[in-house]
């Protein structure tokens, strides 16, 4: 990657941005849109920023292991020499060794979930982050320059800078910050596409530039031709890019918490539109089984930072606000179980780094112990008072919807009466907490890159402390009627996690080529010149309202018929201008004017008709983007 020529290193200061977030400035002299480009600095000596070089230098030699494999696999079928299929059986033996070596290495940097997380002292425990694809430089130059001369028909030599900040946007992409700024960079870039896909990608004809993208896990190599591809690679950074921010927030406070949670409903969101508009995905990371399996891991995350807020803001140890805990800690436990059972589909079991696998297993036994222990806490540690009147019936009321299944022998109610049978039901449930608490400790000492999280290790060793000090508490010499195993409490959360989509809006871009024809095409019918209805004029009339226009220039409203297959037209508000300067004649956009209507939003594969979009298409002029009325998907092919 070249190092600009131009830039400047600041730190951002926003959303607790560390020294591995340091923005690298691009050069935007005539720029169109007004905006700065930045990325981080590729150079940068940081612990992300090396995470990331070491994973593109990893994709790059598997790249290259993958085309050398494929070639000697040509020779081998192609050739009837003994001699020579011998060698060639060597050569692949080497290549496949070697493979099997970087993405071992991969495995293990996308198992580093410790670079990613908050440099608090704080003890909590980690959360799963996606590192960010890699993408090769694209070269727009040539591509583009020939459509505009063959298509537009004007001098492509006007358009190099805008064709410069086009790639710089891009480059700068490769490389966003971890935090809000890079989002913005993201999604200004994704935006920008919309814009690229309308003037630059027909359907009848291949621009002919091919998009390289990695696979965020196995380092697989994609390339296509097609847009879409380009489109749903950066949706997918936007995701991964609110996994690393959710995972770096300080979760010690209510609002580290819920900024935690709010990155990772984002995520969510991200990573299920994907899921649901986009089809035929060349690369496994982008497949539905695994934006499922990552819908679901986010969902989860979410889920642990819900209980971390209750854990946070619950003071007292009334015997109500006890059982919630241990309510919510089993919610948590229930959703990283359906996690592991996503990641042990066919698809997924060889796919998910093991790391991944392990740590979702760790969690479920972890939470499952921590909602026994609660329950423990409730029925011994509480002891109910006649002066509490109404509580009594609100403690009872609580308690006997509290597991899935009422356990054989006395009443709830008369559990809740009694103290030596409380007691002997919080031991049954210690138990069961102590138990969890050892498989999940098993759990994780037979995989490696848990092992060397220390801050992993503190939390499982100090909980499964706890429990058994509380079991020796209640432990007596003469308790030979142990009662039965304690029953499976009932998981109910007060907060249920939200799937929040990608907002585009947030974000407005400019059309970097508006300058190009201001978006009047070939076909479009003019409907009115300065506002004088001319639909059903004759030619020569129309020419003569053109040509006597006056010194300010003519309005024309103009409709443009996308297709024969969708039935939507797209009405525009034109300016042309007097003069004999090609630049000063060009036909400009205005934004806002009267007469528009909606049009289409992005083009979606023609597997079904379009349905209506939510946006007002104005070429040229700042606008904003809403997903929310999309139905069909995009096809990457």
């Amino acid at each position: 990657m070249e190092e600009p020529a131009t830039r400047e290193l600041e730190m951002s200061l926003s959303d607790g941005t560390s020294d591995d977030d340091m923005p690298l400035t691009l050069p935007t002299e005539g720029s169109h849109s007004g905006s700065i480009r930045k990325g981080c600095d590729p150079f940068a000596q940081t612990q992300r920023s090396k995470l990331q070089h070491r994973r593109a230098r990893i994709n790059q030699q598997i790249n290259k292991e993958m085309r050398m494999r494929a070639g000697a696999e040509n020779l081998f079928r192609a050739t009837t020499n003994n001699k020579v299929k011998e060698t060639v059986a060597l050569e692949l033996s080497f290549v496949n060794s070697n493979l099997q070596l970087l993405k071992e290495e991969l495995e293990e940097l996308n198992s580093n979930m410790e670079v990613y997380q908050t440099d608090s002292e704080a003890i909590n425990v980690p959360m799963i982050p996606l590192g960010l694809k890699e993408t090769k430089e694209v070269d727009f130059t040539v591509s583009i320059q020939d459509f505009i001369c063959e298509h537009y028909g004007e001098d492509s030599s006007l358009y190099g800078k805008e064709i410069k900040e086009l790639m710089e946007l891009r480059q700068a992409m490769r490389t966003p910050s971890r935090n809000q700024a890079g989002l913005e960079l993201l999604m200004e870039y994704y935006n920008q596409l919309y814009y690229l896909d309308q003037r630059f990608f027909p359907l009848h004809r291949n621009l002919g530039v091919h998009f390289h993208w990695y696979d965020s896990l196995t380092g697989v190599p994609s390339c296509q031709r097609t847009l879409a591809f380009e489109k749903g690679s950066v949706l997918f950074n936007i995701g991964a890019l609110y996994t690393q921010i959710g995972a770096r927030q300080d979760r010690s406070a209510t609002a580290g918490i819920d900024l935690a949670i709010d990155a990772f409903q984002r995520a969510a969101g991200a990573f299920n539109y994907l899921k649901e508009n986009f089809s035929n995905a060349p690369s496994l990371d982008m497949s539905g089984p695994s934006l499922c399996m990552l819908v679901r891991l986010m969902v989860a995350q979410v889920q642990e930072c819900v209980f971390e807020r209750v854990t946070l803001t619950t003071q007292d140890t009334h015997f109500t606000s006890q059982l919630r805990l241990a309510q919510e800690a089993a919610r948590v436990s229930d959703v990283y179980l359906l996690v592991q059972q996503t990641m042990t589909q066919p698809l997924m079991k060889d796919y998910v780094p093991f790391s991944w696998a392990s740590m979702v297993q760790v969690k479920s036994e972890h939470f499952r112990a921590l909602s026994h222990y609660y329950a423990a806490v409730a029925l011994c540690d509480h002891t109910l008072s006649a002066e509490e009147g109404e509580g009594d019936e609100e403690a009872e009321t609580a308690f006997l919807q509290f597991y899935v299944n009422v356990p054989a022998g006395p009443t709830l109610s008369q559990v809740l009466q009694d103290p030596e049978k409380r007691r002997k039901l919080g031991k049954a449930h210690l138990r069961r907490a102590v138990i969890r608490h050892e498989e999940a400790m098993r759990v994780h000492s037979l995989c490696k890159i848990l092992r060397k999280m220390d801050i992993l290790q503190d939390v499982l060793s100090l909980t499964h402390k706890r429990s058994l000090d509380k079991y020796s508490e209640l432990d007596r010499e003469d308790d030979f009627d142990e009662t039965a195993e304690a029953p499976e409490i009932q998981s109910q959360t007060h907060q249920k996690p939200e799937i929040i989509p990608t907002n585009f809006a947030t974000v407005q871009v400019t059309d970097i080529f508006q300058r190009l024809e201001a978006g009047l095409r070939e076909g479009d019918y003019i409907v009115a010149v300065d506002g004088q209805d001319c639909k059903w004029a004759k030619h020569s009339e129309v020419v003569h309202m053109l040509k006597s226009c006056s010194d300010r220039g003519v309005e024309l409203s103009v409709v443009t018929l996308h297709s024969h297959d969708t039935q939507q037209v797209e009405r525009r508000a034109i300016m042309l201008s007097h003069g004999s300067d090609k630049e000063n004649t060009r036909q400009r956009l205005l934004g806002g004017a009267k007469g528009q209507s909606s049009a289409s939003l992005l083009n979606w594969n023609r597997k079904k008709k379009r349905e209506g979009g939510g946006v007002t298409k104005r070429l040229g002029s700042t606008f904003s983007l809403s997903f929310g009325s999309i139905r069909d998907t995009e096809a990457m092919y």
